[in-house]
């Protein structure tokens, strides 16, 4: 058995120092193998650059993935073609930078798979996270023929995107975690054919907010209805996401629990 720790979308720097401050005894604690962070939020809740991935580059983190706001900092595009382990979703059209899908051995040298997809479901177009899907498993059995362990960070804004892949890909895969809303959701399950599968594992960042950013920042938009900047929170600082243990000769999820760690 291998245990997977994903951590939901890190939300600026309160969710930096989340981070920081837990990642390191969870491994420890919780025994974990492998760990996958979502980062498209890591620099002021848009985007990401190289200072503050550097930052974190001494964390236990095998993957990084992302979504549609890895694009936000013009600096932070770069980073997707330099870094190896920096993902984007695989379903974004040929020609663009970076890549939708890596493998990364554990310490044991167990190899575990990561594909980062984006929804089509109230977001800007983008091709079809089905099919893609397909072609990246294919891709996959063809490159990496011993890969077992499969983990697809399903970056959407519809619940039911999310819950229509999670059972497109059930038995396919180890595990479908939703990332995207920052709202944590309470349906985490073993689906039938042995996909562990949560809707959204929600943020890692300052929860006294609306999605992590300020709340009057944000009533004074909906309000108003014209643009207003908005501004990350700082209070209530949670690191929020899901375990997952798998067997890693069949590549079956065995059990699955969500996280929240309170803090700093």
């Amino acid at each position: 058995m291998i245990r997977v720790l994903f951590v939901g979308d890190i939300m600026g720097g309160p969710g930096r120092r989340a981070l920081e401050t837990h990642l390191e005894g969870l491994v420890d604690r919780e025994r974990i193998d492998f760990v996958v962070a979502n980062a498209e939020n890591i620099a002021g809740g848009f985007g990401l650059t190289a200072k503050v991935l550097e930052e974190l580059d001494g964390l236990p983190v095998d993957v990084w993935t992302s979504g549609n706001h890895v694009w936000d900092k013009k600096e932070g595009v770069p980073l997707l073609d330099a870094h190896p382990s920096l993902l984007r979703p695989a379903n974004y059209p040929d020609g663009n930078p970076g890549r939708g899908w890596c493998v990364e051995e554990t310490a044991g040298g167990v190899p575990v798979a990561v594909i980062n997809l984006q929804g089509q479901a109230l977001m800007a177009p983008i091709d079809n996270p089905f099919r893609a899907a397909d072609r990246v498993l294919e891709e996959i059995r063809q490159r990496h023929a011993g890969v077992r362990v499969v983990v697809v960070d399903m970056h959407a804004e519809a619940t039911s995107e999310k819950q229509a892949i999670g059972w497109y890909l059930d038995g396919r895969v180890t595990a479908v975690l939703g990332t995207h809303t920052h709202v944590p959701t309470a349906d985490e399950r073993i689906l039938p054919q042995g996909t562990a599968f949560q809707t959204d594992v929600g943020m890692t960042g300052p929860y006294e907010s609306v999605i992590g950013m300020r709340p009057d920042k944000v009533i004074e938009r909906f309000l108003l209805g014209t643009p207003r900047p908005f501004e990350p929170a700082k209070r209530d600082i949670q690191l929020r996401g899901a375990i997952v243990d798998a067997d890693e000769m069949t590549g079956r999820a065995l059990a699955i629990r969500r996280l929240r760690v309170d803090g700093p």
